[in-house]
């Protein structure tokens, strides 16, 4: 079960930023959109198209109808995967969301709130994901509902640094329910639009300007995890608002980004052999972290490639090199350790123990992608697959933060013939 040590509160230093993040203005990094698909690599692209995938962000239309088959012959693992969905509090059509005006995060006067936020993406996900295999209206109208009360009522983020990586947790689980139900007929068209609206003036907007600026600070001041949160966001919305700009952003960002979250900072580290093992910005912080960091690049990497943009294979497969040494560590052997200082001259000179172990649903997607797709060989990405499943989500693995990180389901979502 994920403790407290897996809830991402600070940067290797103090963080804070103080007041409330406005949504827009300022000094924000708003990058405008209306740019034209370039990528050759792109699959619509290819044939001079200029729209996004859809649905296209986490799974495409292909996996929903694998899902929908192999639930409906009963086949497993997807069935026990399937089961593990419905039987979840947050995926029933009775969940009651709990939208806010503000999400608070961090140094909060009348505390934090940020969990209904978490709570309530968990919910509208998981409803919107049981509406696409199961054809259940009830669970549309439910994710739907979800997604129209954070729209017509959240307009701040206030705290501190902190509200910006929870904006960068939730915004891409967002996204992801609203891409499940864009073509939902019961879902207005003027809803999605208001929902798509606040993802770009107020969760692009944050995560953006936190990528650009980095409230202040030296280049890897902020844990990778922070970083990572927040491009997977902007990348989600470009895909979700079919803006190529943001979505280039993102990218850009992995491959020579000025902070964690770009590749080479990210792994800082390779040790060659077979696997080849990437050692990871957090494994000398705890391992709750340095796991959440996988089911951030994951996600990252899934929604890239989709859209044709393949960061999997990025660099000789890094992001597998960075999940093979994370998955070796906490199956309980040992791995090399090269000791790490940050900009402002603090010191990792080993790897941490710190909640060792740590489960989160997020290897199925790498070991289906890694090895089925592309037949690499990874035997911890795979161990650890084989222990987690059938993968759950939000509301599986504890009531913390750590437990809504990330989505979860990969055994039903991402299980390959």
């Amino acid at each position: 079960m994920l403790g407290a040590a897996t809830a991402c509160s600070s940067g290797m230093a103090s963080s804070g930023t103080g007041g409330g993040i406005s949504p827009a203005g300022g000094d924000g990094a708003a990058v405008s959109s209306a740019a034209a698909l370039a990528d050759a690599g792109r699959p619509d692209a290819l044939d001079g198209g200029t729209d996004f995938v859809h649905p296209g962000i986490l799974h495409t239309q292909a996996e929903l109808d694998r899902m929908q088959a192999k639930v409906n012959a009963g086949a497993e693992p997807w069935l026990s995967g399937w089961e593990k969905l419905t039987a979840n509090s947050f995926s029933q059509s009775s969940y009651t969301p709990n939208p806010q005006s503000d999400m608070c995060a961090g140094n909060c006067p009348n505390g934090e709130n940020y969990m209904a936020l978490a709570r309530d993406a968990a919910a509208a996900y998981q409803n919107a994901l049981r509406y696409r295999i199961a054809g259940t209206t009830a669970n549309a109208d439910e994710a739907v509902a979800i997604l129209n009360a954070w729209s017509t009522t959240l307009q701040t983020f206030s705290g501190d640094s902190n509200a910006q990586l929870r904006a960068g947790l939730y915004g891409y689980q967002l996204a992801a329910s609203a891409e499940l139900l864009r073509d939902y007929s019961g879902w207005v068209a003027a809803d999605f639009q208001r929902l798509k609206d606040l993802m770009v003036t107020l969760f692009y907007a944050t995560c953006s300007r936190f990528l650009s600026q980095h409230n202040g600070t030296c280049f890897d001041h902020y844990w990778a995890n922070w970083d990572l949160a927040s491009m997977t966001t902007i990348l989600a919305v470009g895909v979700l608002t079919d803006d190529q700009a943001k979505f280039d952003e993102a990218v850009a960002y992995f491959k020579s980004g000025s902070g964690t979250g770009q590749i080479d900072r990210l792994v800082n580290h390779l040790y060659p052999g077979t696997p080849v093992l990437g050692q990871g910005q957090e494994a000398g912080r705890d391992q709750g972290h340095a796991t959440l960091d996988i089911s951030l690049v994951g996600a990252f990497a899934k929604i890239a490639y989709d859209q044709g943009e393949d960061l999997f294979g990025y660099e000789d497969n890094k992001i597998l090199a960075l999940a093979e040494y994370t998955a070796k560590y906490n199956l309980g052997q040992d791995v090399p350790w090269t000791d790490y200082t940050n900009c402002e001259g603090q010191a990792m000179v080993s790897i941490s123990s710190n909640s060792r172990g740590d489960q989160r649903p997020s290897w199925e997607l790498l070991y289906n992608q890694y090895v089925k797709t592309m037949g690499l060989y990874a035997p911890y990405t795979e161990q650890f697959a084989e222990q987690m499943r059938p993968e759950g989500g939000g509301g599986d693995y504890g009531s913390d933060s750590g437990g809504f990180d990330q989505l979860g389901f990969g055994t039903l979502t991402f299980t390959q013939d």
